[in-house]
This record gives C-alpha cells, sequence and structure tokens, in this order.
C-alpha cells in the first residue's frame, strides 16, 4: 500500500532515474495524466502495467476509488505529461486524501522545469518564489501588481501563444528595462535560453513566434 510520485522527463526520455524505472515496473497499477503520452516513455523502457486515466477533469470523481484500492493494498505510481507530479499538474488532491487516510505517499526526485531554468538563467537562484501559470482573467492584474514589488527571483510558466502578451504586461508593471530569462524545449533538441530585459524579450518574440513549453524566469525588484 503505497502511492509513489514518479517525475517524468520534461523532453528527452533519458532523465529518468533507474529507481523510477523499478518503481514503475513494480507496481500494481499507474495513473496517468495522459495515457497516451505516457505509454511513449512506458514503452521505450519496456513497461507493461495497468494504465488509468487521472487528470484535472477527472481526479475528483475517480478519488474514492483510488483512495480504496490503495487501502485494499495496491501500489500505485503517478505520473503526469511531463515532470513532477503536483508541480503545475495533477496529484495535490491525491496526496491529500491519502495523508488524510494514512495511506504512505513517496515522491521520487527527479525533473521539473524551473529548476534548470532558473540555475542556467544567471539570475539569483539563493532565494525565488515559484508561480507557475499566472491567473488568465481574474487576479491577473492583481498578481502583476504583486510581483512587481517581490524582491525575490520570480518563476512562471507560460504557454507561447501568450509568451509576449506575458512579457508586455509585465513591462507594464515591473518596468521595460527589468531584467529576464525565458528557457524554451528544455533537453529537446531545439532548448533556448534567451536572457534581456522584458521589452527585448517581448520584441524578439514578436518577431520570432515561440514554440514549445516555456519558463519565464524574472529578476526581483532592486
Amino acid at each position: 500500500m503505497r502511492l509513489y510520485l514518479v517525475p517524468s522527463p520534461i523532453g528527452n526520455l533519458g532523465d529518468i532515474t533507474y529507481r523510477a524505472v523499478e518503481v514503475l515496473k513494480n507496481a500494481d497499477g499507474i495513473l496517468c495524466e495522459d495515457t497516451r503520452t505516457s505509454s511513449v516513455l512506458l514503452k521505450h523502457y519496456n513497461i507493461q502495467k495497468p494504465l488509468t486515466p487521472y487528470h484535472q477533469h477527472n481526479e475528483h470523481k475517480i478519488l474514492t476509488y483510488l483512495i480504496e484500492q490503495l487501502q485494499a493494498g495496491k501500489t500505485y505510481a503517478l505520473l503526469t505529461d511531463a515532470g513532477t507530479p503536483g508541480i503545475s499538474d495533477p496529484g495535490f488532491l491525491l496526496v491529500r486524501e491519502c495523508v488524510k487516510h494514512d495511506i504512505p505517499v513517496e515522491c521520487l526526485p527527479g525533473a521539473t522545469a524551473f529548476v534548470p531554468a532558473l540555475v542556467q538563467s544567471g539570475i539569483p537562484s539563493n532565494s525565488f518564489v515559484f508561480e507557475g501559470f499566472l491567473p488568465l482573467k481574474k487576479g491577473r492584474h492583481t498578481m502583476m501588481k504583486q510581483l512587481a514589488e517581490e524582491e525575490r527571483t520570480i518563476v512562471l510558466y507560460e504557454s507561447p501563444h501568450r509568451l509576449v502578451k506575458t512579457l508586455k504586461e509585465l513591462a507594464e508593471y515591473m518596468g521595460t528595462e527589468r531584467h529576464a530569462a525565458v528557457c524554451r524545449e528544455l533537453t529537446k533538441m531545439f532548448e533556448e535560453t534567451r536572457k534581456g530585459s522584458l521589452q527585448e524579450l517581448a520584441a524578439h518574440y514578436e518577431a520570432h513566434a515561440p514554440k514549445g513549453e516555456i519558463v519565464l524566469v524574472i529578476a526581483g525588484k532592486e
């Protein structure tokens, strides 16, 4: 009886630990944010286990069933599409319920996108705040105002089609010269880390439409 949170590669399939592979091979079942995405990884490592979809659209409905299965002695491994479960991905609700029912939970160390982005950005990494994705509408401008006063380094996730808009908005609240870094397609063939002011980065990506998953690292207020 145990729930394992297993980080999956954020791009390069080689970025998984030996222990993670063993946990996946020995689990009674694997919970997947998207079974199609996880199947690519599992096939690569010749792992054949029953797969159960577990994502933001069904995590409330399936919660009671999973707790019953765990209490019956089953061991499950939770995989998200990329990175560590619970970090801007499903996982928290199940972990909270397991803790409530005294079901052991173990999170394996491994891939998560914001750590390499932060470390290679050249922006101070000794103290930082991770906010994940900014609100799309309600609360967005309130959050922008708060982040503008934040003295620690700020780390955000953003989608490619919203990147330019977000960079321009941040420049309005933080000033056009605030230093930042855009880290794109980490661990993949076309990995890129571009550094500059918010204004410079907005101009670049307005002229060169970005693709892939993006981590945005922004210097804190001086």
